[in-house]
């Protein structure tokens, strides 16, 4: 099946309802694509649990809906090309479908981080923010104790929810030190509405533990964890669990810009004032540009999307907001910044690739000085399971330094059989079935 739209959105997050919204009301056809069944994205998904109403959420959602933008749940972006076209895969009919465009705006938002570190990978160990997305589907947690360890503002906000829904929130320990979140506090004396959010959270979590310049050393249990071993640098403890909620700050998802020859810098795809990406075609907004929180993505996603539509005089009025969110996520990357310990916790027989069960010990002997991850991929297989690197791509990139340099077609897994009535497939049809390189 093919579509044609004169602006496709991938993603229908914040950043990615706000830029279709502004497309849709300036009289443009635009697509939004999104794997899934619901909009909202990792931030705003969907919940079974009762919790706090997110206004600016119902707000966003509702002029969204108003605005005739055309929706597309369910869709898996495993294809492209800049010049005018994805193709994404549809679980639902399993059958691939080709979007065309004029111009491309890309909102794929973020991942959480994973380090490893012993016992990382055991049952009950999970993603912070994949922990609260399991709860908000149905998974029952009341009466059972969580710990939830990393660094960042999702933190307090995933301990604060998983409270409401009833978990007993043992204990929160954020690795970085008292000294950098006071500073980060300071920074945000202009900014009333950050604070006050921020103590909400804390208030909502005052019979928890809150520790700082606190770290996992190992997650403790056999079969399943029980208890998860911490240190302060001075002292180590043990605190008793049934579930540990990890996460070590964000990532961008860049891997479908890379696959549309975007730049990709340091802390995301790169971009201009009118959030315009180094393809003439695409624009890129959110998470996927660098860290900085709904309030940058919602602004970043408007003015892309009048940029695109034509209004680009419109969007500069909104560059001095923009801008000033950029600047408080760069704040917060200085204050949540990894400390060396975060580091030096794997131990040899600690796996650092899930997909593919691969040993810290093992990737240590393909990082002799010169080699890079494509070494270390050849002689391990780390980085080629069906994840294709998207946990231990970032834990490889903090340990070594390395950058996954090779993003090919599906983007996801997909069945061989899908590919028999593919419009971009290529006559070499086991490129497009894996990513093994």
């Amino acid at each position: 099946m093919k579509h044609s739209f004169d602006i496709v959105v991938v993603g229908a997050g914040p950043a990615g309802l706000a830029a279709a919204t502004a497309v849709a009301e300036a009289g443009r056809r635009v697509a939004v694509l999104d794997e899934n069944p619901r909009v909202g994205g990792q931030i705003w998904r969907a919940s079974l649990s009762k919790v706090a109403r997110d206004r600016s959420k119902e707000r966003a959602v509702a002029r969204f809906e108003a605005s005739g933008a055309k929706l597309f749940s369910g869709h898996q972006i495993v294809d492209g090309d800049a010049a005018g076209a994805l193709e994404s895969w549809v679980a639902a009919t399993q059958s691939l479908e080709t979007f065309s465009f004029e111009r491309l705006i890309l909102a794929t938002g973020a991942r959480e981080r994973f380090l490893p570190f012993p016992g990382w990978t055991l049952p009950g160990v999970f993603g912070a923010g994949g922990l609260q997305a399991l709860v908000r589907s149905g998974y029952d947690i009341r009466g059972k104790r969580v710990v939830v360890v990393g660094t960042g503002p999702l933190l307090l906000a995933v301990a604060a929810h998983l409270k409401q829904d009833g978990a007993r929130v043992v204990l929160v320990a954020e690795q970085a030190p008292l000294s950098q979140l006071m500073q980060f506090g300071l920074s945000l004396i202009t900014r009333p509405g950050k604070i006050v959010q921020g103590l909400s959270l804390r208030a909502q979590l005052a019979n928890a533990q809150y520790r700082t310049g606190c770290w996992p050393v190992a997650a403790l249990g056999d079969g399943t964890v029980t208890g998860v071993r911490l240190s302060d640098g001075s002292r180590t403890w043990t605190e008793a669990c049934d579930l540990l909620a990890c996460g070590f700050h964000l990532v961008p998802n860049t891997e479908l810009a890379t696959l549309l020859g975007c730049e990709v810098g340091d802390h995301g795809v790169v971009v201009d004032a009118d959030q315009q990406t180094s393809v003439a075609s695409v624009y890129c907004v959110g998470e996927t540009t660098a860290i900085a929180g709904v309030d940058a993505a919602l602004l970043q996603g408007r003015i892309a999307g009048l940029a695109a539509a034509g209004r680009a005089s419109e969007a500069r009025t909104l560059h001095m907001q923009r801008d000033a969110e950029r600047s408080f996520g760069r704040r917060m990357d200085r204050a949540f910044a990894l400390r060396k310990e975060m580091l030096t916790l794997a131990m040899p027989d600690t796996i650092v690739c899930r997909c593919e069960d691969v040993r810290f010990s093992q990737i240590s002997q393909a990082a002799a000085p010169g080699n890079g991850w494509t070494n270390a991929k050849l002689q391990t297989r780390c980085g080629m399971g069906p994840c294709q690197g998207r946990i231990c791509g970032p834990a490889l990139n903090a340990l070594f330094g390395w950058k996954n340099t090779s993003v090919r077609a599906p983007l996801f897994p997909l069945p061989i059989a899908a590919l028999c009535s593919s419009p971009l497939a290529t006559d070499d049809a086991t490129t497009l079935v894996t990513q093994e390189n």
